[in-house]
């Protein structure tokens, strides 16, 4: 009897705390009391598309979780004094529980220890995959930057976002393509499945790459590479005047604009804009920018996806370092799916041409709707919130886009 009463009184102080309510609601998560770091716990790994039209009933249910822990006080500030990871004890690893507890990655039953532990490990990699991090479960400079943005800026931050997605609702085709800015991240989309992810690469902050909507006409396999003026005057033209022998060792060839004829590049005078009157063209080849593939959608910004010889650019957390255009990560297993309806272009007829090195034009016989978009925060999973940082300063408030410094 008296351990009852114990339990009922206890139980009166736990509903009367609003941040212990708020842990208790059934809607949030997904956890179970066996969760610790050796399960398969991904956040996002949903095959619905950011995209779908259940998108915006799926963001407005996280928007109340997120009213509510802004209600509540919101959560504490993780002191990012320290790197975190498996095994460590510090008096800041009961400030991070709290905080995982608050947005949902942690279970209320994960204890209350100061040491990181499989439990907390495992939250904070489902807390990385959500906000586009590597899942690697230790508490260092991006991690810490994308926690200590307050509650109340990150519901802000899904409302900005749900007017968004609500604009591009409707019929958007039965496949198509989907370019997320902000994550660095595409999305193939067949008959509102997500049948592929790729990793991108997209345009700096001062090249963006812009919003658009179009459709995917042409693939080039051992694609010419002609280099916008742009380019010429600011990257090639300072490369030529530290190192004369930049073009020849990258096979870029100069053509008279009027006659194609190629001139030497001796011929120019590297210390004024001169170059920018003529063509500059990159022989097809493993080191071409685009390396085996460009594919193609009309549109006025002159910009493309396209293959890209630096495949370690694909490994970085910030991945924003093209001039406009969008590189692609396994950009043949998208190539084999926009092809799939177009006679003669299976894999390994796509595969043999580039293994030749034959410059080759490719007309898709249906094309396929692409959507470059800006979307920085949505919810495809029943509770789970995604966030990316808002690179190019467009959601209005500037913690979303902040810089950080190492540990």
């Amino acid at each position: 009897m008296a351990s009852a009463a114990a339990l009922t009184a206890s139980s009166r102080a736990f509903a009367q705390n609003p941040i212990e309510s708020l842990l208790q609601s059934p809607g949030r998560g997904r956890w179970s009391d066996e969760f610790d770091a050796t399960r398969d716990q991904k956040a996002g790994s949903s095959n619905l598309p950011i995209l779908s039209d259940r998108t915006p009933e799926l963001i407005e249910a996280v928007m109340n979780d997120y009213r509510r822990i802004t209600a509540s006080g919101g959560w504490p500030v993780v002191p990012a004094n320290n790197k975190l990871e498996l095994g460590v004890q510090s008096p800041n690893v009961p400030v991070l529980r709290k905080w995982l507890k608050i947005s949902g990655d942690l279970p209320a039953s994960s204890g209350e220890s100061d040491i990181y532990d499989s439990w907390v490990d495992g939250a904070v990699r489902r807390f990385q995959l959500r906000h586009g991090l590597p899942a690697d479960g230790v508490m260092g400079k991006y991690s810490f930057a994308a926690m200590n943005i307050p509650a109340s800026v990150r519901l802000g931050q899904l409302e900005t976002n749900l007017v968004r997605l609500r604009s591009m609702s409707g019929y958007l085709g039965d496949r198509y393509v989907m370019v997320n800015i902000p994550a660095a991240q595409i999305e193939v989309v067949e008959l509102g499945k997500v049948v592929q992810r790729h990793t991108a690469v997209v345009g700096k902050i001062d090249r963006q790459t812009p919003i658009l909507n179009s459709n995917i006409h042409e693939i080039i396999l051992n694609p010419y590479w002609t280099s916008p003026k742009s380019i010429i005057k600011k990257d090639i033209i300072p490369l030529m005047r530290e190192d004369p022998t930049y073009l020849e060792r990258n096979n870029i060839r100069i053509l008279d604009e009027a006659t194609g004829e190629e001139i030497a590049p001796q011929a120019i005078d590297w210390n004024s804009d001169e170059a920018v009157n003529y063509t500059l063209r990159q022989d097809p080849g493993k080191i071409n920018a685009m390396a085996s593939t460009k594919i193609n959608f009309r549109n006025p910004h002159a910009v493309y996806m396209h293959d890209t010889p630096q495949q370690g650019l694909f490994g970085n957390i910030e991945r924003f370092n093209s001039s406009g255009c969008v590189r692609v990560q396994n950009v043949r297993d998208l190539t084999t799916w926009i092809l799939k309806d177009t006679p003669g272009w299976d894999r390994r007829n796509i595969e043999q041409i580039i293994a030749s090195g034959q410059n080759t034009e490719i007309a898709v016989a249906d094309p396929v709707p692409v959507y470059f978009t800006y979307i920085t925060a949505w919810s495809v999973d029943q509770g789970v919130a995604q966030f990316r940082d808002d690179i190019y300063r467009r959601d209005g408030v500037e913690e979303l886009a902040l810089e950080t410094t190492a540990l």
